[in-house]
């Protein structure tokens, strides 16, 4: 965990865009005893904000946008994690049976997905 000031040096960035970035919520700091603590996660997080708004030009609401979806994707992958999890718990033939119904429902979404580009496809 970084103290506000190593926060600042590690992420390259200074104080007025620290605090409009905790105001807009993109960045949201762990506090203790009257002070704020970041992780490392928050650096890399910093660092993609710049990159965005820097590098890419991505105005304030493509920024928020983008913030959404990277924290979705983050809780989806969480989310799968624990469903893995759950299915590895389980006794062989509940998994297997578990395993079997999963590859047969990816194989429908390609197929369906397959059809949709075709269609598009067509269309042009």
């Amino acid at each position: 965990m970084f103290d506000t000031g190593e926060f600042l040096r590690q992420a390259r960035l200074n104080t007025q865009s620290l605090d409009a970035w905790i105001a807009a919520g993109w960045l949201v700091p762990h506090h203790d005893q009257g002070s704020r603590w970041f992780a490392e996660i928050d650096v890399a997080r910093a660092q993609l904000i710049q990159d965005l708004k820097s590098d890419l030009g991505i105005n304030d609401e493509g920024v928020d946008v983008i913030l959404d979806l990277v924290d979705q994707l983050h809780g989806l992958r969480r989310t799968l994690r624990h469903l893995m999890s759950s299915i590895h718990a389980q006794p062989d033939g509940v998994r297997q049976r578990l395993v079997a119904e999963l590859r047969l429902a990816a194989s429908a979404a390609t197929a369906k997905k397959n059809r949709h580009r075709s269609k598009q496809r067509r269309k042009r």
